[in-house]
């Protein structure tokens, strides 16, 4: 199926961990119309900008989320987020160049362009545009209010 011209929603739904756990990571029609709003004005605008881009996580369904260790309250388990990375982009650059309810710079670490991965989320009732840095601080994850470079 069709999320945009150049988004399928099986890119959305592709998981190693539900493979290898035999989860069936398949979503409901409220949460496919997500995704489409989400394809629709973050992802395919900015591939549009952009060029392509890989899709590292999208859709996950509780069980799904539970196994990889996902937030309680994940937007990826509604269909409202995705993680991103653009080849040949910084992921700290990608951040900065998106309307968006919710980013998050995941993990990057200073002087590798590369590392780590852009989770991106959209919200029609309306999108917040909390930008945020994950770092690891003492083995737990904490969130730090901005793009931290």
């Amino acid at each position: 199926m069709n999320l945009s011209e150049n988004f399928v929603l099986d890119e959305f739904l592709v998981s190693q961990t539900a493979s290898r756990q035999g989860i069936d990571n398949i979503p409901s029609p409220e949460v496919v119309e997500n995704l489409r709003n989400l394809v629709v004005n973050i992802l395919q605008p900015l591939r549009n900008k952009l060029g392509p881009m890989c899709i590292s996580s999208g859709f996950r369904c509780p069980q799904l989320n539970s196994a990889i260790g996902g937030a309680v309250n994940s937007q990826h388990i509604y269909g409202m987020a995705a993680d991103i990375n653009v080849p040949g982009m910084g992921n700290d650059d990608l951040a900065d160049n998106m309307d968006f309810d919710q980013v998050i710079l995941e993990f990057h670490t200073l002087g590798q362009p590369a590392s780590g991965w852009v989770h991106v989320s959209y919200n029609i009732k309306g999108n917040k545009k909390d930008v945020l840095t994950a770092v690891k601080q003492n083995g737990k994850t904490v969130y730090l209010k901005g793009i931290v470079k």
